[in-house]
């Protein structure tokens, strides 16, 4: 074998490895099931408004790629599942908000090659009972990881767009 054919493998199976990785920490559904105690609400839509879509952009620095946000609802608890990019790939998250304060926080899809600290109940226990202020940032410092700057921004930024969807819906 040529170390030209060697190296053209090697990147092949290199590459094919990184574009594969997704690590399913929790299904959505199991995320679901045990925000609600078993019994999940039927979901309901939210239609982003121009108003809405500002905010978002302002949270996430950058347009939210979403038109409408599914989202389940009970009382005034709601949970989300929402996608943000990392440094490459998109993180699913599911986020609790019960009373307009985050309940909880988990990483349920992670597909970055580095990063994957932030699906760690000690890093996402931060956001418990964070609220939003009038800017729009949460009330609790978050603090980072060294190597998962990205990661920790997509949380970060899902989690206070998760508190501002509920106030939408909420009316609060």
């Amino acid at each position: 074998m040529t170390l030209t054919r060697f190296f053209l493998f090697s990147a092949c199976f290199f590459f094919s490895g990184i574009a594969a990785a997704e690590d399913i920490y929790k299904e959505p559904d199991a995320f679901l099931i045990e925000a609600f105690s078993g019994e999940v609400p039927k979901p309901k839509v939210l239609w982003i408004t121009k108003d809405q879509r500002a905010a978002a952009s302002r949270i996430l620095n950058h347009p939210p790629h979403m038109l409408r946000v599914r989202y389940w609802k009970s009382g005034e608890r709601t949970a989300w599942i929402l996608n943000e990019v990392g440094k490459e790939r998109p993180i699913t998250v599911g986020i609790v908000v019960d009373g307009g304060a985050i309940d909880y926080v988990e990483v349920l899809i992670y597909r970055e090659s580095i990063g994957w600290e932030v699906r760690n109940r000690w890093f996402t226990e931060q956001f418990d009972q964070a609220k939003l202020n009038k800017r729009l940032s949460l009330t609790k410092p978050i603090d980072g990881i060294v190597g998962a700057t990205m990661s920790v921004r997509a949380l970060t930024g899902v989690a206070r767009l998760a508190v501002y969807l509920d106030r939408e819906v909420n009316g609060s």
